[in-house]
């Protein structure tokens, strides 16, 4: 799902600025870029985050810096470093659900989706480009706007799941009691174990995966318990 960018208004003196200059180059500095894009300034601030730091403590002159132009273009692109985090955000959202989703539709049982989709967003935290560390911890350190976007993110994955996990359920002649309700709370727990596993070492992946799987599992099977139960107890259902 692609998210359209407002328009990003300059800010006056910004803007009176560029009027009168070029796209932000400095003949005089040899490091300068002439012009620039929004995929190269999102680059350079995945290039500055680590797990120790997140994109809401960067500054737009470092930015700017690591992407080789003045601070002054940065504004051609975004209106400031608020609106360049939720791009990333997005953007992170965006690839996770692409890999989560191709691991869902490659599975072909309960059982193998569950683990394969867990071992796929295992495996994406430990070999993308920080992507996936920026959803994880703008949720909780970043300004309200940034925990907006990740929040965001969140639902249109839960909304994607509900759709497999009412699928699944119907192949097996069974039904989910509250599927919504489900897919938010199986989200936010891998989501939650995700930030955890950010901090230990790659060997204690396949533990969690295993646990993770489980605990999936135990919600999957009491919400269609809690349902059937339901049927149970209402007549002519």
């Amino acid at each position: 799902m692609m998210h359209a960018n407002p328009p990003c208004p300059c800010p006056t003196a910004v803007t009176e600025h560029l009027a009168s200059a070029d796209d932000g180059a400095d003949p005089a500095s040899p490091g300068r870029r002439a012009s620039i894009s929004r995929d190269d300034l999102l680059a350079a601030a995945l290039r500055l985050i680590g797990p120790h730091r997140s994109v809401s403590s960067l500054s737009l002159r470092e930015v700017t810096r690591e992407a080789g132009i003045a601070p002054n273009s940065f504004y051609r692109q975004f209106r400031d470093m608020d609106e360049l985090a939720v791009a990333l955000i997005d953007l992170a959202g965006r690839s996770l659900r692409k890999i989560v989703g191709a691991a869902r539709h490659r599975a072909a049982t309960d059982r193998s989706i569950v683990r394969g989709s867990v071992a796929a967003f295992m495996q994406q935290l430990r070999d993308d480009d920080k992507l996936l560390h920026v959803l994880l911890r703008e949720g909780t350190v970043g300004s309200d706007a940034f925990k907006q976007a990740v929040d965001r993110e969140l639902t249109f994955f839960e909304e994607e799941l509900k759709i497999d996990l009412v699928r699944l359920a119907a192949l097996d002649k069974a039904v989910l009691h509250e599927p919504a309700l489900v897919a938010r709370a199986i989200t936010r727990l891998v989501f939650a174990i995700g930030a955890t596993a950010m901090d230990l070492p790659p060997e204690r992946d396949a533990e969690l995966i295993r646990q993770l799987t489980e605990m999936v599992r135990m919600i999957i099977a009491g919400s269609r318990a809690v349902a059937k139960e339901s049927r149970a107890r209402t007549p002519g259902k």
